[in-house]
């Protein structure tokens, strides 16, 4: 047996806590923000125009709009796209609740397809056994900055005439076939919350090349009034709006944009760093026969997001929630991506799912963890992850 796990008595790998997750924030954000606060324009307005001309160019689509939040971009883009009672919307299970938390809220029905084992991604096979005449959108959630099989999932939607959102709220700056994500689907929702490889505290962004598409998201945004209502405070706007539907209170600030901005120019050192960071990690846990460590295909580049790992619990003298704990009383951090929501209260009394309806996804969901993984975690946190990690599971083998 290894050293004693501090759980068990045994001294600690770190004598402070290592959280999760960390943002990169550096000095020229703080002074984007303060110079937007000092200029007296602060909600939607330049900036935000500027960052989503900026990110448009980044990713390689048409059009770009700023939202709230990566929620906000789903439920806009879908509505947009005419998403209503009596459709249904195929997605994966293993994502956070908003994915099909915008499906209900249209009125419309999550129905979810499993998931792929190594990549936690939609299964393209799955879902094609799952598309109805009432298919009206297919969602790929990116999961952990993995793009899905996006080839697969357009020549699925085209067939069927289906919207296909890309879920890229873990994926910003990946690369399928070649290709930036952003300009992979009929539109793709970005997420900048704080955890984000790309962060503006909280805040979204939809891609898409439809022009008619951004139009209408752009006026949902804000209250379903004109798409340039916000000029009307400015020495060239109007005073004089109109109402053209009930949208939303959606709209990204300009303190919000004026931080992107510099963490859109800082994206790939940024990216260059994730991908080290999992690199190294990879390198530290290759030899520990009862983790498995994540995958990247071929023709596929990675965005680094996550860094989850998977337990072989027939291996293992404790399960997950265990290996948790004891990783905590290392003073390490740590969370599971995700609880797969047809296991949820809501999605169980709503839609009747329920155990045993998606099994790879509830495989992978009792046998991950995610690791401390950020663009700023240095060698000395990286080498505390991988000792407290090489420390629980050699301790417990067997």
């Amino acid at each position: 047996m290894s050293a004693r796990p501090a759980i068990e008595g045994g001294r600690p790998v770190r004598s402070t806590f290592l959280p999760f997750s960390r943002p990169a924030i550096s000095s020229r954000e703080i002074a984007a923000v303060t110079k937007t606060l000092r200029s007296g324009w602060i909600t939607m307005g330049p900036k935000v125009h500027e960052f989503e001309e900026a990110f448009m160019k980044a990713v390689g689509a048409r059009h770009a709009v700023a939202v709230s939040s990566c929620t906000a971009a789903m439920h806009t883009a879908l509505a947009a796209a005419g998403v209503g009672a009596g459709d249904e919307v195929v997605t994966s299970p293993f994502t956070f609740t908003a994915t099909a938390n915008v499906v209900v809220l249209l009125g419309a029905k999550p129905v979810f397809a499993d998931i792929e084992p190594d990549t936690f991604n939609l299964d393209p096979e799955e879902v094609e056994k799952r598309v109805t005449q009432k298919t009206k959108a297919i969602i790929p959630v990116d999961y952990g900055g993995h793009p899905c099989e996006m080839s697969a999932m357009r020549e699925l939607a085209a067939s069927k005439d289906a919207f296909l959102l890309e879920d890229a709220a873990h994926s910003f700056g990946a690369t399928y076939g070649g290709k930036p994500v952003g300009s992979l689907a009929d539109a793709t929702a970005f997420s900048f919350y704080t955890t984000k490889n790309l962060t503006t505290g909280d805040g979204g962004m939809l891609t898409t090349d439809d022009g008619t598409l951004a139009d209408r998201v752009r006026i949902l945004r804000l209250h379903g009034i004109s798409r340039d209502a916000w000029k009307r405070y400015t020495a060239a706007g109007d005073w004089y709006y109109e109402v053209e539907e009930a949208g939303f209170k959606y709209n990204m600030t300009d303190i919000a944009a004026a931080m992107g901005l510099v963490q859109l120019r800082r994206a790939a050192q940024l990216h260059r760093r994730r991908r080290t960071r999992a690199q190294y990690l990879a390198k530290g846990l290759r030899d520990l026969a009862t983790v498995t460590l994540p995958v990247e295909r071929k023709g596929v580049g990675h965005a680094w997001h996550l860094f989850p790992i998977l337990l072989d619990p027939k291996r293992l003298r404790i399960d997950r929630g265990k290996f948790i704990e004891a990783l905590r009383a290392e003073n390490v951090g740590t969370s599971v991506h995700f609880i797969p929501l047809h296991l949820q209260p809501f999605y169980r009394r709503r839609f009747r799912y329920g155990r045993g309806d998606f099994p790879v996804a509830e495989s992978v969901y009792e046998r991950t963890v995610s690791l401390p993984f950020f663009a700023t975690m240095t060698d000395a946190e990286a080498d505390d992850v991988i000792d407290a990690v090489s420390k629980v599971v050699r301790y417990y083998e067997g």
